[in-house]
């Protein structure tokens, strides 16, 4: 292809490419499930388009074309909740999750004095769960999402984000 993954913060430009992004990732999640209203596939524009102003939200671009996506907020425990990485099926595999998180945590305990960092993952979603427990997160608990899907709860020590690099 000759060009190179970019990770950089996103802009509200890129909330479009994100929302369509995110939609073509989940649904091999939502089959996981057989539950096609999970959150990422319900989710409005508009939704999006606040999050890419208010919370710490990074894309990987290849070329001008956004082909991965993360958000976190810290939320009022000093936690950073991180969620809905994404990453292009035709691009999965070679890292680009793992960059992405990367960059969330980095700003998320630099710019926003995140203490932890917390996600959470399908329990059936066994590529994001290796993922996550290679970047140092282990599991905590845990409980059921708005959509009824059973989910596991990660944490991590915000001082070990750079264990991810």
């Amino acid at each position: 292809m000759g060009m190179s993954v970019t990770i950089s913060a996103a802009t509200e430009q890129d909330a479009e490419q994100i929302f369509r992004l995110q939609y073509l990732c989940f649904q091999s999640e939502a089959a996981l499930y057989g539950n096609y209203r999970i959150d990422p596939l319900v989710q409005t524009l508009d939704s999006v388009r606040r999050e890419v102003a208010e919370d710490c939200v990074f894309v990987a671009r290849l070329g001008d074309e956004v082909v991965g996506s993360v958000r976190g907020r810290v939320t009022e425990d000093g936690a950073a909740s991180i969620g809905k990485l994404c990453v292009h099926p035709r691009l999965q595999g070679h890292g680009i999750g793992a960059r992405l998180l990367r960059a969330a945590e980095s700003a998320l305990a630099q710019e926003r004095g995140a203490t932890r960092f917390r996600l959470h993952t399908g329990h059936r979603g066994e590529g994001g769960l290796r993922l996550y427990r290679r970047v140092g997160y282990q599991a905590v608990g845990t409980s059921e999402g708005p959509d009824g899907v059973p989910v596991i709860v990660l944490e991590k020590a915000a001082g070990d984000y750079a264990a991810t690099a």
